[in-house]
């Protein structure tokens, strides 16, 4: 397996870094004081041909193996000298499904993820992506003009962050609300024009909404259910409602069938008595 994996992978002859078939490779470093240096492995986002994609075609930079240190702002910031960026998201895994996303809350979000990332990159221009791929480095992520807080400063950012502005949140809770309300009206009046319109067949959609509880049509039929259910009740209620009376039942229970087995073993010899054809 491992060899396999040396086979596939590609060496960049510029730069003389082992990276992934079909991804060009861009050193980075936390500070000045770190030796080594971390790679990040980016190539052209690209979808099938016929695929909707929530990523502009040509413009977006799809990057492997961020690490937890790097967040958006730094990548941001990395990859600015190739162009304006548009946005940078970051995520567990790449995208398997090309969907509309919709658009992430500044509160309710899932807990961030502690390890490696990967991130999409758009750029307002194309040649953005042209030049991040020619990228060299080493890049700098925390700089003296752009510091990045790690230790207890992190841990204190974050617990600060943690805390919301109760205004904004008021105001993000009534907007998702407001566009809920919206939904489901208009889920409600499609579901209302559908109801009772016959298909192309010539079937007609009945559902829930306009039905309504069968009533007894007479006095005497609603006192007969209501007696009925009385009784159920009360068999219910009384029925074993002590230990001793729950065992005495299953005796009871058990006798009669002990009983019935004489009764039905009595008619069987009975019966092989009277019979009148005798083969032996």
């Amino acid at each position: 397996m491992v060899a396999r994996r040396r086979k596939r992978a590609a060496r960049d002859p510029e730069k003389g870094i082992l990276s992934p078939p079909g991804y060009s490779a861009i050193p980075i470093k936390f500070s000045e004081k770190q030796q080594s240096s971390h790679y990040l492995y980016v190539r052209e986002h690209k979808v099938r041909e016929g695929t909707k994609s929530s990523w502009p075609q040509k413009r977006t930079l799809f990057v492997l193996n961020v690490p937890p240190y790097c967040t958006e702002e730094c990548l941001s910031r990395l990859l600015s000298p190739c162009g304006p960026v548009q946005s940078v998201e970051l995520q567990e895994k790449p995208d398997l499904a090309e969907s509309p996303k919709e658009p992430k809350s500044k509160f309710f979000h899932p807990k961030p993820v502690p390890g490696f990332q990967v991130a999409y990159v758009v750029f307002q221009k194309p040649r953005g992506v042209s030049a991040a791929l020619a990228l060299k480095g080493p890049l700098l992520v925390s700089t003296e003009s752009h510091p990045v807080k790690s230790g207890i400063h992190k841990w204190i950012r974050d617990y600060a962050d943690s805390v919301p502005d109760p205004e904004a949140l008021r105001v993000e809770v009534d907007t998702f609300m407001e566009t809920y309300d919206e939904k489901m009206a208009e889920e409600e009046a499609k579901a209302k024009e559908e109801e009772g319109v016959p298909d192309e067949e010539g079937w007609v959609k009945v559902t829930r909404r306009g039905r309504r509880p069968v009533l007894p049509r007479t006095e005497a039929a609603g006192l007969r259910v209501l007696e009925r259910e009385k009784r159920k009740r009360a068999r219910k209620e009384l029925l074993n409602f002590y230990a001793w009376q729950h065992r005495a039942t299953k005796m009871e229970h058990l006798a009669q069938l002990r009983k019935k087995f004489q009764e039905d073993k009595q008619r069987i010899e009975l019966m092989r008595a009277q019979r009148k054809f005798r083969p032996y």
